[in-house]
């Protein structure tokens, strides 16, 4: 895993093996933020990665100059190596070990971004439940984004929001 652009582009980050993620490809990560980048203007933003995982979104954000992230995932080794990772790049970004919706269901403020990677096994039921508590809260700013990774199977276009 590598930062695509940024403050530390071309930056590797080495996560132990043992972590149970899949993160997002180099690849997937660049084209992704190819996109954002004509919506969204990081330098900053404020931003919140759901499912973090390794932390890998986050500090691509970070390096494109959000001044502030939160970084949520239940897995302590995640949380851990997410918080030594953010420690030596000096990023603005707070990792928090909880579960995701327990976390949402307490979460306030505006973000600009909101980048969500659940397990690809998560069920249709809890995708619709991560929207609804997006929303429910006023987490978005007025244009902010929200922006879920999912299979071809999963069905967000019947939200209300969508």
């Amino acid at each position: 895993m590598r930062i695509v652009s940024g403050s530390h582009k071309g930056r590797r980050i080495s996560p132990p093996s043992n972590l149970p993620v899949r993160p997002t490809t180099d690849m997937g990560k660049e084209s992704l933020f190819n996109i954002l980048n004509n919506r969204l203007d990081f330098d900053g933003a404020r931003a919140m990665d759901l499912f973090a995982g390794t932390g890998n979104i986050s500090y691509e954000m970070g390096s494109r100059g959000c001044s502030e992230i939160t970084s949520v995932d239940s897995d302590s080794g995640c949380i851990k190596f997410i918080r030594k990772t953010t420690a030596e790049f000096e990023f603005p970004i707070t990792a928090v070990q909880s579960n995701v919706f327990t976390f949402l269901e307490k979460a306030s403020g505006k973000y600009d971004l909101i980048f969500a990677d659940p397990p690809y096994a998560m069920e249709q039921k809890d995708f619709d439940r991560l929207l609804t508590a997006v929303f429910t809260r006023d987490l978005l700013d007025q244009d902010g984004l929200l922006v879920i990774e999912h299979s071809k199977y999963t069905k967000l276009e019947t939200h209300e929001r969508f």
